[in-house]
C-alpha cells in the first residue's frame, strides 16, 4: 500500500472535544464518538474501515472527563478491538495528554508534539462514518506533493457544509461556508478527513498559528486551513468514491442507520443473515445466542414477527408474538414484548418495550423501560430521542421530544382505540 501505510508510520488521529449539543441526550454522559450505532460504537465503523486497510495506530484527541473516560474504558490499548476484528498484528489505541486543546487542529498539534509523530497523520472525525481508499488517497497526495489533502463528496443540500472551491487542478483555493445552492463554487463538501504530511509540524510551531492557539482557537475549517490558503501551503481537495456520513444530529443518525442497513453488509457488525425471506441479520456465535437467533428465525417463517426492510438484530434478544419490525437496528439482550411496532428506529442494548407499544423515526437509549399494555399502549414518533436509563410509563405519547437520561415519565392511562 505504499510506505505511508506501514504501520509503524501512519497515524491516525481522532479529535473528540466538546459536548455535542446536537446529539443530546444521547451524549449527556456519553461521548458522541461511542453513541451506538447499528449496535456498536460510532468511532468503531471508521476505524475497523481503516484497520482492515492495515493501518494500526490511532490516537484519541480527547478533551474533558467524559470523551476520555468513554473511550478508554470501550477500547483501552486496542488489544480488545483487535481481537473482535481478527487484526494481527494489533492495532495500538493511545490518548491525547490531559492537555485541553482549543479545537480540533490543536488536538492534532498537540498529539502529533506529544508523541514525537515525525510521519504522515490522517485527522478524522469522531462522528462521521466514510468508506475510503487510504491507497488512492495517499497516492493522490504525493502525486500533487500537498501539505494537506481534504478528503471531499459531493451533496444534494450544501447549505449545512463547507463547500471546496477549487481550480482544475483539485488545488482547494478556499472554502464557502454554508452558501445557498446558487451560490456555492461547487458541490463539493469538506468530509473533515485530512491527510497530513510530516511538514504540518513544523508549520504548527510558526508564529501566526501559534498565536491563535494563544487566543484559544484552532480549528482545521475556521482557522488552519485559512491560514495555510493564506500562507501558500498547497492543499489538495481529493473526492472519495465511497460513501461518507455525517452524524450530528438525531435525524441524520436515523438517516444514517437506515442507508446502511440497506446498502452493504460490510457496514454491519459481525452477524448472521437469517434464511426468513427477508434481509434480517442476528449477531451472536455462543450457544444461547444462537438459539435465541433460531427462535426469531423460526417466529418470522410462520408469519408470527413481520419484517420488512432491513433489520439487525444484537445477541440474546427476546422479540413476542404479533410484533412489526421495519428499517431498524435492535440492540443486546433487548426484549420486545408481543404487538409492538418498531420503524426505522434504533433500540439500543438491554431496553425493555412492553406490549403494543408503537416506536417509529425515534432513538431509544441504554436500559431504557418503554411500559405498555394492550389496554394502555404507548407511542414514541416524530424523532424522538429518550437517553439511557430512563423509565417511560404505560400510556404515554411522545411526539419530537427529548428526555435525558434517569428521568422517569408518568403513566398516563388514558383509554386508546386504535394502534395504526
Amino acid at each position: 500500500m505504499g510506505e505511508y501505510c506501514d504501520a509503524d508510520k501512519l497515524r491516525v488521529i481522532i479529535p473528540v472535544g466538546g459536548q455535542a449539543l446536537r446529539l443530546r441526550p444521547l451524549t449527556a454522559e456519553v461521548s458522541k464518538a461511542v453513541i451506538r450505532l447499528l449496535n456498536r460504537p460510532i468511532v468503531e465503523i471508521a476505524m475497523a474501515n481503516l484497520a482492515q486497510q492495515n493501518i494500526k495506530n490511532f490516537i484519541f484527541g480527547v478533551k474533558g472527563y467524559i470523551n476520555y473516560k468513554s473511550l478508554f474504558d470501550y477500547f483501552g490499548d486496542g488489544r480488545g478491538f483487535s481481537s473482535s476484528y481478527k487484526i494481527e498484528p494489533r492495532v495500538h489505541i493511545k490518548y491525547q495528554p490531559r492537555v485541553d486543546d482549543v479545537g480540533n487542529a490543536d488536538s492534532v498539534r498537540i498529539n502529533m508534539e506529544y508523541y514525537d509523530v515525525q510521519d504522515p497523520v490522517v485527522g478524522v472525525q469522531g462522528d462521521n462514518i466514510f468508506d475510503v481508499d487510504m491507497k488512492e488517497l495517499i497516492k493522490f497526495h504525493e502525486e500533487k506533493k500537498a501539505v494537506m489533502t481534504i478528503g471531499v463528496t459531493p451533496v444534494d443540500d450544501v447549505s449545512e457544509y463547507g463547500v471546496a472551491n477549487l481550480n482544475d487542478d483539485m488545488r482547494v483555493m478556499g472554502f464557502v461556508e454554508k452558501p445557498k445552492k446558487e451560490e456555492a463554487p461547487s458541490n463539493l463538501i469538506n468530509t473533515g478527513i485530512y491527510f497530513l504530511s510530516p511538514q504540518i509540524r513544523d508549520i504548527f510551531k510558526e508564529d501566526g498559528v501559534q498565536e491563535m492557539v494563544k487566543a484559544g482557537r484552532l480549528d482545521f475549517g475556521l482557522d488552519f486551513i485559512p491560514y495555510l490558503l493564506k500562507r501558500g501551503y498547497p492543499i489538495y481537495a481529493y473526492p472519495i468514491r465511497g460513501n461518507w456520513y455525517d452524524i450530528g444530529s438525531p435525524k441524520k443518525y436515523l438517516e444514517t442507520m437506515k442507508m446502511l442497513l440497506k446498502t452493504d453488509e460490510k457496514w454491519l457488525p459481525m452477524g448472521n443473515r437469517l434464511n426468513a425471506g427477508a434481509r434480517v441479520w442476528v449477531q451472536g456465535e455462543s450457544n444461547e445466542s444462537l438459539k435465541k437467533a433460531k427462535e426469531i428465525e423460526d417466529k418470522i417463517k410462520a408469519g408470527k414477527i413481520t419484517v420488512e426492510g432491513s433489520v439487525l438484530i444484537g445477541r440474546h434478544c427476546s422479540i413476542g408474538d404479533d410484533v412489526y419490525v421495519k428499517d431498524s437496528s435492535i440492540d443486546n439482550y433487548t426484549i420486545i414484548e408481543s404487538g409492538s411496532v418498531i420503524e426505522n428506529s434504533a433500540i439500543m442494548d438491554r431496553v425493555y418495550v412492553g406490549k403494543s407499544a408503537e416506536i417509529r423515526d425515534s432513538i431509544i437509549g441504554r436500559h431504557t423501560e418503554v411500559l405498555s399494555s394492550e389496554l394502555y399502549r404507548t407511542k414514541i414518533i416524530g424523532v424522538s430521542v429518550i437517553a439511557d436509563d430512563v423509565k417511560v410509563g404505560e400510556g404515554v405519547n411522545l411526539v419530537a421530544t427529548k428526555i435525558y437520561p434517569h428521568e422517569s415519565i408518568p403513566a398516563k392511562r388514558t383509554m386508546v382505540e386504535e394502534v395504526i
